[in-house]
């Protein structure tokens, strides 16, 4: 670790652009000006086949590259704004992919489409005030719920949880969400039940139980019939058949990020067993 650290701060002192595909899984630094593979036309024989990302480039850049946390585009650059490991994503379709930074980070900072658990914490006329986690609450308006009209409000009360998504995540304002989809359904959004219990998580495992490879949540459903609802700020609702069976998968969750696949699997069989 502290060798990929050191390459990444010369390439960093010296003003060096890496490529992007070279340091996949690897360690990139704040200010580090990342390059991207060549998607439509390469630089000939003996070329590198690899330029700066340029967004005025007319009809060369025909292939779109998402740029995910952690990476920004300033002008016709894409820098790095956070430190941790780069991470790609296959396009699902004739897209280029998309570019974010895995990092550590302890509080969460909004980002738009991000499915979270808030808790709301006033109301101020027509709009609640939804504590999730970050720096400033979030707006939720009482007509962003299914079927919700000017007589028909939604019954939320200070205190509720409310699974919800951003439609509204910058810097320069203030997040808004939202508990419905694109097509005005709840799609499972909305006030979460009064029972259950809600504790956080580092927001590294909330990545790592929502991956499509996680074998933890399959092994969790294995123990207990739950309800459970994940936020992508920390937050996880977990309800069971009982008390006891609830707090068992809550101490479960929090302790898998640092258990190996042996120890979580030593655990299961004990508590299969009894």
């Amino acid at each position: 670790m502290a060798g990929v650290v050191a390459v990444a701060a010369e390439s960093l002192a010296g003003g060096r652009a890496r490529a992007a595909r070279t340091v996949l899984d690897q360690v990139v630094l704040p200010g580090e000006e990342l390059l991207l593979p060549e998607q439509e036309d390469a630089e000939g024989p003996g070329g590198t086949g690899e330029r700066p990302l340029r967004l005025n480039a007319g009809v060369r850049a025909r292939v779109r590259v998402v740029c995910g946390p952690g990476l920004r585009r300033c002008g016709d650059r894409l820098l790095v704004t956070k430190c941790g490991r780069l991470r790609y994503k296959e396009p699902g379709g004739s897209g280029g992919g998309v570019y974010w930074v895995d990092s550590q980070q302890k509080r969460y900072v909004p980002v738009k489409g991000d499915h979270v658990i808030g808790i709301v914490t006033a109301k101020s006329g027509d709009i609640f005030k939804v504590d999730v986690g970050g720096s400033e609450p979030a707006s939720l308006s009482y007509l962003a719920f299914e079927g919700a009209t000017k007589r028909n409000r939604p019954n939320v009360q200070v205190g509720d949880l409310i699974y919800g998504q951003f439609v509204v995540a910058n810097k320069d304002m203030e997040p808004e969400m939202v508990c419905i989809d694109s097509c005005g359904r709840a799609n499972g959004m909305g006030v979460i039940g009064q029972d259950g219990l809600l504790f956080k998580v580092t927001l590294g495992l909330i990545r790592k139980l929502l991956a499509p490879d996680c074998e933890i949540l399959q092994e969790v459903g294995k123990l207990y019939p739950l309800e459970i609802v994940f936020g992508m700020n920390g937050r996880i609702w977990v309800k069971a058949k009982t008390i006891q069976q609830t707090l068992i998968l809550a101490n479960i969750l929090e302790a898998c990020e640092h258990m190996t696949a042996d120890q979580r699997k030593q655990i299961f069989s004990r508590l299969a067993e009894s």
